[in-house]
């Protein structure tokens, strides 16, 4: 029977993929839901699959509990609907409250079911028409999976490199820092220098110009060691090194050290720059900066902050 309940849940999963459901809802979740959404036991084939209303927990939980013995928590009753219903419609695979459109949104009342043309190309899974099918409706409907990437690449924080160069990277807050920097930071005080070496949230050498760092003698072969940005002026012979602060840390003491036994063999001057979005997270990062290192807060991009006093902006 274990087999039987295995070989059902990585056919709904297959399903799920043709129809361009994106990958988190290829799931085994996913696969019990539409499983019982079709009201399909481990011994009915996809041809009888049936268009059944059914509610959450009365109706799909215990649907999966009674048929594939699989046991979920009352409490994951959000789960199915925030994870996997939810995106079910978006796909049009499935329709809301189909049998009582009027329904208030948090009503008791609230179903699922499969949508008719989505029911249509279920019931061909395994036959010649199958692919036809798949493509027909996709053509129709969409594919979820490809509308989510779309966003995706909408979302991306682009960065104009010195050399005319564009970069995408991942959206999120840290980029939009690693962004400033580049495009406002590296012009007020590092004018003329070029980046060698940029990072990503979700890819980590989105940038990386191996060969020069190589002739500065500084180890590629561990940049997940490297701050977040490498800019170097040729012209001084400064290596700015810069680390982004939103979620990690600073120029702290220990981060430094860390940094120059990374970087012994480099003759260039170092200079340390801590990048901080605002002052309020700078603030909360005070007490752990460095000596002798640099504070540029992207709110006041015209501005640079000393860190000891003596001298300002240069190598250590």
């Amino acid at each position: 029977m274990a087999d039987i309940i295995f070989k059902k849940i990585e056919e709904a999963k297959a399903i799920l993929k043709e129809l361009g459901l994106p990958k988190n809802q290829q799931n085994e979740i996913s696969a019990l839901t539409l499983l019982a959404l079709c009201d399909i036991t481990p011994d009915k084939d996809w041809k009888n699959s049936q268009r059944i209303s059914l509610k959450v927990t009365k109706g799909i939980m215990t649907f999966v509990n009674d048929n594939y013995n699989k046991h979920y928590a009352p409490n994951t009753r959000e789960t199915f609907r925030r994870q996997v219903l939810h995106q079910f419609v978006q796909a049009k695979i499935v329709n809301y409250n189909p049998d009582n459109t009027k329904l208030a949104v948090n009503s008791p009342n609230a179903h699922y079911a499969v949508s008719i043309e989505a029911l249509q190309v279920i019931k061909s899974f395994g036959t010649k028409k199958w692919a036809s099918n798949v493509e027909q409706f996709k053509s129709s409907m969409g594919s979820l999976d490809t509308q989510y990437r779309k966003e995706r690449k909408q979302n991306l924080v682009a960065v104009k490199l010195s050399t005319g160069k564009t970069l995408k990277l991942s959206p999120g807050k840290h980029n939009e820092i690693q962004a400033a920097v580049i495009e406002q930071f590296a012009p007020r005080f590092a004018s003329g220098a070029i980046v060698l070496y940029l990072g990503d949230t979700a890819n980590k050498n989105l940038h990386i110009d191996k060969k020069y760092l190589k002739t500065l003698n500084i180890p590629v072969d561990r940049h997940s060691k490297l701050p977040d940005v490498i800019i170097y002026d040729e012209k001084r012979n400064w290596l700015y090194l810069i680390e982004v602060v939103t979620s990690h840390g600073p120029v702290s003491p220990k981060r430094f050290v860390e940094l120059e036994e990374l970087l012994i063999n480099c003759k260039a001057g170092k200079i340390y720059v801590t990048a901080f979005p605002d002052f309020k997270e700078f603030k909360k990062h005070t007490l752990n900066i460095a000596w002798e290192t640099e504070v540029w807060v992207a709110e006041i991009p015209d501005h640079m902050i000393h860190f000891n006093g003596d001298k300002f902006i240069g190598p250590r």
